[in-house]
């Protein structure tokens, strides 16, 4: 077995001479279940054909011999498109009080990762995703659970850092390609990965903490032009002002190293001529991920309690305010 390594991408993970890539942390996987605590049922379903994307549903007690239908949640989890996968625990037990609470029906999606996969792999699987949720419009898809308990009318995106960097670009897909028989009002980016060339006000100029940055992005896309790709920096993008959802919620936290890049793409956008409506949660004292790494602290109930009111809010009556 190979043990040179042609990169260290520490510490997520070390790609080997030979190709082989040795994940260094978040390798757990759980299997679907009831849970116990929240009554939240899951199953994992195969999405493509082939296998490549698939995902796992979540859905709450009530809704279960209920004729009520549900707002849906697509979730694209972290993890720097390298590490993590929709089967942790970290998002297993992320989910299931979320949908609790909300009173919704959650996909989370599991796509292709990079190295092996290099973008744009991941983004086409999620965009797959949302096909296949659009797919069950007319009631007759593949899936029952969103056949009979879907409000495709009311879908809503989420995603933590690497997840919210796919929320984003999904987002400016949706500008330009419309999924007939889904409507998709708002998104959640949660600590949201996005760089660039040049240091923000704030931002670290810490050549270590910069590189390591740009190594990790360069080994998810190697194609990439740089930080200001506008796969990574949305300033960048011209799209960005035909964003193809109306409201956005962007949760930053204080001591988070991607807190400036949340700041930046609230005022972006709203300078872009994008007509929607966006906000920014800031968490005070906290750090990358906070709520998944201790989900019962203060700050984490409060970002909850802020996303089940986000997805559960009158679209048609109320509107957010930008902060």
């Amino acid at each position: 077995m190979e043990t040179e390594v042609a990169n260290d991408l520490s510490p997520l993970a070390k790609v080997y001479k030979d190709g082989r890539v040795e994940r260094l942390m978040s390798t757990a996987t759980v299997p679907p279940s009831l849970d116990e605590k929240t009554g939240v049922q899951s199953k994992d379903v195969a999405i493509s054909s082939d296998s490549t994307v698939s995902a796992r549903l979540y859905i709450p007690k009530a809704a279960v011999g209920s004729l009520q239908k549900l707002p849906v949640l697509v979730y694209f989890h972290g993890g720097g498109f390298i590490i993590e996968t929709a089967w942790s625990p970290t998002y297993h037990n992320y989910l299931n009080p979320l949908v609790a609470e909300a009173n919704i029906i959650a996909v989370s999606v599991e796509y292709r990762r990079a190295p092996e996969h290099p973008l744009p792999a991941a983004y086409d699987d999620s965009w797959t995703a949302l096909k296949w949720v659009a797919s069950h419009s007319a009631g007759n898809g593949p899936e029952e659970w969103l056949n009979s308990h879907a409000n495709l009318k009311k879908v809503f995106m989420s995603g933590d850092s690497a997840g919210a960097n796919i929320v984003h670009n999904m987002g400016i897909r949706l500008g330009e390609e419309k999924l007939n028989g889904i409507e998709i009002p708002g998104v959640v980016m949660v600590h949201p990965y996005f760089w660039g060339e040049e240091p923000l006000p704030l931002e670290t100029t810490e050549p270590e903490k910069r590189s390591k940055i740009r190594d990790i992005w360069h080994a998810a896309k190697p194609t990439t032009t740089g930080l200001d790709d506008p796969l990574m920096n949305p300033a960048t993008d011209p799209r960005l002002s035909g964003l193809g959802v109306s409201r956005v919620l962007i949760c930053v936290a204080e001591k988070d190293m991607l807190r400036q890049r949340g700041w930046y793409y609230k005022e972006v956008l709203s300078k872009s001529g994008w007509k929607g409506d966006v906000e920014v949660m800031e968490a005070p004292e906290e750090d990358h991920v906070f709520h998944l790494v201790k989900p019962g602290c203060e700050n984490a109930e409060k970002m909850m309690k802020k996303l089940v009111s986000f997805m559960n809010e009158d679209i048609e009556d109320q509107r957010y305010y930008c902060q």
